[in-house]
Parts: structure tokens; sequence; C-alpha cells
């Protein structure tokens, strides 16, 4: 065979000498037979990247080695023995078979002991204690929407964040493609998980959670929003194996009744803040449970749309000694007496928040309990109540002497008495004031007795009140001196009349005042104001106050050294007030809107680049006369602004 390698002729197998330099290679030989070896040098790349064995007159491509032969059980054993999450995370990538090894593997599968003290000593050797040592700190936060949330994108959260932290918080919400599955793999990968929200997950079951709470016992935070296949055995499951819970919010979800929540005010004595709404078999025996199981520590409580009773406020009232915050919507089977038992419980001696929402049971002598049992209340929030009338609402003010925030909306029988009573009865905390939509304001001619201003109010709103006039306004102007921050929305019998002597009384300087669809008022209320309050005025919005013009505008470009936020948007203004606003070098507006101004054209366009230098967020919508070409030209030079057009 040496001399065959070294023949050289005219009949070479290679004409030119010898081939290659190890004659003597054993990949260039191909067996063609028992007795007879040919030598096939390539000198071109083969088309066939494989080795062939000749049999009989075919040939047979010899398969190559692969991983992939191997059973699950041996990729188990490899891939538990991988050094780092690194090296896991990577071989992730390679198939959803190998995704699905991986984030099946609990921790304690990984590794042994004495192969992670040795994996820790390699690991200082060359500078990667660190990664090793905040493996599991559950810092990282993820969230899958919609199609995006799936069982392998669970998956590979699992497998992808356990070496760069550790999940801490986990979101998934609207998806049918995510199941047991990939909560199974996330309570196997992600024990450090403390956080988790599910939002409308049908296919999620008790499955599932069973999975978390075998997995998760760091759970801190749980958020169940329709989840129709969860029951109470999922709870039992959670109360069980998640001592350390704090918050539970648990919405629209038709099977958790009392038996788990019973549960979890039995295991989780940790609670902070629970919220439960529209879950029909939600009864005052779980809500009680979990009530008095969390005396000392339950600061946030919130309740709507449950068919509890006058038992549940009752139990509140008195063993709710750490709640500080408390919301309660439309309980229909709550009447006078769950209020007024609820009050004289005296345990709510630390509530601070107190909003109520849609309850027909409260009532006058309701009301007034709560005012005497909350002695540190001091944000009460009234919607759509229509049984409080004017007499509830002076005596709940005259017995919380703490209150600071006062807001009623849509309570129809409260009238003047009531609005200005509260004023005179509210001591010397009361720092804001809001009445939206209130129908039974209406004008009357009152006489205020003789009696010291209301000095601490600073916050005055009053919206969509169509009974408002200019006698409560000059009222108002009485009591309120103070007023720093004012709203009159959609007070259409509010004029220049009643404004004006408002402003005169203002002594501290009026920061943001917001007039928008008070329709009958003109320039003279403009000029007013910025001449009284140019000097601290900082946002104006004339939205829809149709009489206003540019005259108006430049009174604010003369008086306004610190308006950074104005708003006339549909507007009797001009190109020509935009030019006067432009011209003024003490104006340093940030957020302006002109949107259905309809004589604002494209004249403005050197008024408004002038006013860009400042400028962060320009509203042009509905402004007809200025056309696409200017709106172009101004997205180009007002690169720092954000347009609406």
């Amino acid at each position: 065979m040496s001399k065959l390698f070294g023949f050289a002729g005219d009949d070479d197998f290679c004409p030119g000498g010898p081939i290659y330099a190890n004659p003597k290679e054993a990949s260039l030989l191909l067996s063609l037979g028992r007795h007879v070896d040919v030598y096939f040098p390539s000198r071109k790349r083969s088309r066939i990247s494989a080795p062939f064995v000749l049999v009989g007159e075919r040939f047979e491509q010899k398969k190559q080695a692969s991983i992939e032969v191997l059973p699950d059980e041996c990729l188990f054993e490899i891939f538990r023995r991988l050094p780092g999450g690194e090296e896991r995370s990577a071989c992730a990538c390679v198939s959803k078979r190998w995704l699905a090894l991986l984030s099946n593997m609990s921790r304690d599968e990984l590794c042994s002991k004495k192969t992670t003290q040795l994996l820790n000593e390699s690991a200082e050797k060359n500078g990667e204690a660190e990664d090793l040592e905040i493996e599991d700190d559950g810092y990282l936060s993820r969230s899958l929407e919609g199609k995006k949330a799936t069982d392998i994108g669970l998956a590979a959260i699992a497998v992808g964040t356990s070496s760069r932290g550790g999940l801490g918080k986990l979101s998934i919400r609207g998806s049918r493609g995510v199941t047991s599955v990939g909560l199974r793999a996330i309570a196997r990968g992600c024990p450090s998980l403390r956080a988790l929200s599910l939002w409308n997950l049908p296919s999620v079951g008790n499955e599932g959670l069973f999975e978390i709470a075998n997995g998760c016992h760091m759970l801190e935070k749980l958020d169940l929003c329709g989840c129709p296949a969860i029951s109470d055995k999922g709870l039992l499951a959670i109360a069980k194996s998640c001592p350390n819970l704090t918050e539970l919010t648990i919405e629209s979800c038709a099977n958790i009744g009392n038996d788990g929540l019973q549960a979890i005010g039995q295991c989780c004595n940790n609670l902070k803040s629970i919220s439960i709404k529209d879950c029909p078999v939600v009864g005052d025996q779980g809500i009680a449970s979990l009530v008095s199981s969390a005396t000392c520590v339950l600061a946030k409580l919130k309740l709507q749309s449950l068919n509890i009773t006058d038992v549940s406020l009752a139990v509140i009232g008195h063993y709710g000694k750490a709640v500080t915050d408390l919301v309660i919507t439309n309980l229909p089977n709550v009447t006078e007496r769950g209020f007024w038992v609820m009050g004289n419980g005296h345990g709510l001696q630390k509530l601070k928040s107190f909003a109520v929402t849609s309850c027909r049971g409260v009532t006058d002598a309701g009301i007034e309990a709560m005012g005497k049992g909350c002695p540190n209340l001091r944000h009460f929030c009234l919607r759509k109540c229509v049984f409080l009338s004017d007499n509830g609402l002076v005596s709940f003010v005259k017995a919380a002497q703490s209150l600071e925030v006062l807001q009623l909306e849509e309570c129809h029988r409260i009238a003047q008495l009531g609005f200005f009573g509260s004023l005179l009865n509210s001591g010397s905390k009361l720092k804001a004031l809001s009445l939206v939509n209130c129908m039974g304001i209406r004008e009357l001619n009152l006489r205020l007795p003789q009696v010291p201003p209301c000095n601490s109010l600073r916050s005055l709103s009053i919206r969509n009140c169509p009974g408002f006039g200019d006698g409560g306004l000059a009222l108002l102007g009485k009591l309120c001196p103070q007023l720093q921050n004012l709203e009159l929305s959609g007070l259409h019998g509010v004029t220049d009349a009643g404004f004006i002597p408002l402003l005169e009384n203002c002594e501290a300087g009026l920061v943001k005042v917001n007039l928008s669809g008070c329709v009958n008022l003109t320039d003279k209320v403009v000029s007013a104001l910025t001449e009284q309050h140019g000097w601290t005025l900082e946002v104006l919005n004339l939205d829809g106050c149709g009489k206003i013009t540019d005259e108006s505008l430049t009174a604010i470009a003369e008086n306004c050294l610190m308006l950074s936020d104005l708003d006339v948007s549909k507007c009797a203004i001009s190109d020509s007030g935009l030019m006067v606003l432009a011209r003024s070098n003490q104006l340093n507006l940030q957020i302006f809107s002109v949107a259905g101004c309809s004589m604002i054209s494209d004249k403005s366009l050197p008024a408004i680049v002038k006013m860009g230098h400042t400028l962060l967020g320009l509203n042009i919508q509905h402004c007809n006369a200025i056309s696409s070409s200017t709106v172009d030209l101004l997205v180009e030079r007002l690169w720092r602004c954000d347009i609406l057009s």
C-alpha cells in the first residue's frame, strides 16, 4: 500500500504527484469491498457531506450520532448537572422538547449539595460568585397579555429568569393559551415568586393554583380576576402553603366562596389588604372570618357587589382595629342598621379613608354614627347615596373633626344648606371639598351667620351642578379666602357678576383654575383673574368658554409670569391672539391647547414655532383651517413636543 500511495507516472490516479502529506489519512479512504481500498481525494467541495457505504449497487448514508436519540430520562440527568442558569437557558432554546424538560425541573432536582459546593468554589475562583448569590432574590417582573400569553412563554420565563435574579412578579391577562401546564413550569422554576396576577383566564383551574402553592411558598400577593374555573379548593391550597400572603384580590370568580376565604383567614395571619368584588357565593361567613382573623394587621378592605348583610359591617366595626382604608360599593342587602352598628362598634379608631358608593343603607343616622366612631377619619367620599340629606351630612361633618377631604357625587338630596353647612361646621382642618353632579343644588337667598371663614380650605371643585350660580359663588368668596385650586366646570348659571367677587376675596393667590364649560364667562373674568393672580397662576383651563376672545390672550401674555398650562379649546380666539402670546417674553408655556378653534389657521405657524421652544405638548385637533402641510412642518420643527392633530 505504501508503494501505491507513492506511485507517480502517466497512469497515476491523480497525475502530478502525491496529493496529501499524510497519504494514510483514514478519512480519504472509501471501502469498496472486502479487499479493495480506493484513494479518493476531494479537489472541490463535495456535494455530499456524509460518508457512504456501498452495499451491492446502492449507497446507504450513515446516520450521524445525535443527543436527540436519548430518552427523556437521560436528558434529564444531563440537564440537572449543568453548571448554571445560563447553560440551562441556552439548552432551552434548542427545541420545545428541551424547554419542556428544563421547565419541569424543580430547584432541588438540579444538583446535589456537594455539586453546589463545588460550583460555588469554582465560581469564587472565576469571579462569578455574585451571580449565584442573587439567583433567588426575585426582583424580576414579567407581564404577558393576549396571544403572547401561552404555556410555552411561561416555560421560557421559568427557565430564563432563574439565572438573572429570579422571578418576583408575574402578570397574565386575557388568554386562553395558558393552562395549569404553564403555571406548573412557573411553580417549579420560580420559587422566588412573590406576586401573581391572573386576569380573564378561563383555562386556568385549581390545578394551576395547586402547582403555585406547592412551588411558590414565598407568595405575598395574589390577584384573581375572571377565573371561573378556580374554586375554594385552589384557594385552600394557597392558604395552606403560602403563609406569607399579605394582599388578596378576588374579582368575578363565581366559584370562590366562604370556604376558601375561611381557609385564608385561618392560615394567613399577615393579610394587610383584601379586595373582593362580584363574587356571588361570598357571604357573611367568609368576610367575617377574614376580618376577625386579621384583627391586628388588616389595613385596607374593599367590598364591592357582594351578597353580604349588616352582619359583615358589624364585624368590620368591631374587629377592624388596624383598618385605615375602607371602600364599600353596591351592597344591596346592607341597611341603615349595618352602618349604624359599624360606627358604634368603636373598632375603626384608625380609619383614615372611607368611600361609599351606591349603598341604599347610607342614611343620616348611619353616617352620623360613622363620624362619631371614626375619630381619625380624614378622607370621606360619598357617591350615589340617594337617601343622605343635608341634616345627615352636617351632622357627620360636626362629628368628624379630623376631616380633611370631602367628596360628594350624585347625592341629589344634598342642597345648598348641606353644602354650606358642611363648610361652616368643618372646623379648621378641611382642605378640599368636591361637589359633582348633585342635582339638588338650587340657588337660594341664604344669609350666613357671622362665623369665622374656613381658612384651611385650599381646593374647591364644583362640577356639573346646574343649580349653582352667582349667589353661591359670592358666599364661597366670603367663606374660603385661602383657595389655591379652583374648579368650576359646566356651571352655566355662573356669570362675571358672581365670579369676580370670588376672585377679589381669594387672598392666597390662585394656582390652578379650571373654568371649562362655563359658557357665560367673558374676557372680563380672565382680565380680573390675570391681574389679581397672574403672579401665582400656573394652570388655566377655559375649554368651551365660547365668549373668550383674543382680549383674554393679551391679558394672559401681559400678566402671567408662572403659567405653564393653558387650554383655550373651542374659544373665540384667532391667529392674532396667538401672535400676541408668541411676542411675550415672560410667558413659558409647556402645555398649550387650541383644539376646536375654527379661526386658527396656517398664519399661526410662526407664532406656534416661536412658542415651541418651551412647549412639550400641543393640541391642535379639529382646527380645520390648519392644513396638513403646516402640521407636517410643526412636527418637523417642534421635535421635542408631542402634537395632537
